[in-house]
């Protein structure tokens, strides 16, 4: 998926993605790179991107598709914040071998591999829907939508949200399903034997339990209902079985 890269500068930059943002952004002065989602008030998913520590300010790394939405958000909420946002010409290039100088570690999960920006955009051949599914990694545009609630894709566990950082759009709901709802929906990896392409609804002895999102193989990523999730469930043609 092409991917756009905005910097953001000024003297309240990291204030200002501070107080918006899920994850903590001071992470970025220990790790170079943080992962992290804008949301609605509501608590729905907007967009998820990474933080990139840069000398001069922050590289955000976002899917081109919601660039220009994110771009005009954030210059929403800039207000008079001494704050710039600005599309650059830089380009991400991602493998899973010996990682180049420069290069940082994808946060979501070690087997992700790394990160590097510059001028160059390549991609080493890895097979990243394998590597999602076998790791339960949601993607944009595919597990993540704007109906995503982030905890149901597991957005903790991909180190994507920080819960002791205080305040950011979204942080209400979010903290109040994390401490007095237990989860009825969510991610998980499935087995599907037959014919059944992502987006295909799952049912449940015709109860709908779900969806089918990215395959690979007879493995895919599904988000289930966990109370509709047990023994045998249909998606068109195919069997889907929860994994575990």
């Amino acid at each position: 998926m092409p991917r756009t890269i905005l910097r953001i500068t000024g003297t309240d930059a990291r204030d200002f993605l501070q107080g918006l943002v899920t994850n903590d952004v001071a992470r970025i002065d220990r790790d170079g790179i943080v992962y992290a989602a804008l949301l609605t008030p509501q608590g729905k998913y907007i967009a998820d991107f990474f933080l990139v520590t840069e000398e001069d300010g922050i590289l955000l790394d976002v899917a081109s598709a919601l660039a220009p939405a994110l771009m005009q958000r954030l210059t929403m909420y800039k207000l008079r914040a001494d704050v710039r946002i600005e599309e650059t010409a830089l380009k991400v290039s991602r493998g899973t071998g010996p990682a180049p100088e420069g290069a940082l570690p994808d946060p979501r999960h070690p087997a992700l591999g790394w990160r590097l920006y510059g001028e160059a955009e390549g991609d080493d051949g890895t097979d990243w829907d394998a590597l999602r599914v076998e790791h339960l990694i949601p993607e944009t545009g595919e597990e993540l939508t704007p109906d995503t609630f982030i905890l149901e894709t597991g957005f903790d566990r991909i180190n994507g949200v920080d819960f002791r950082k205080g305040c950011y759009v979204g942080q209400e709901v979010t903290a109040r399903m994390r401490h007095k709802t237990e989860l009825r929906k969510g991610l998980v990896r499935v087995t599907v034997e037959g014919d059944a392409a992502p987006g295909t609804a799952i049912t449940a002895d015709g109860k709908a339990a779900g969806v089918l999102h990215t395959r690979a193989g007879d493995a895919a990523i599904a988000y289930l209902r966990f109370d509709r999730a047990e023994g045998d469930m249909q998606a068109e043609g195919a069997t889907v079985r929860r994994d575990g």
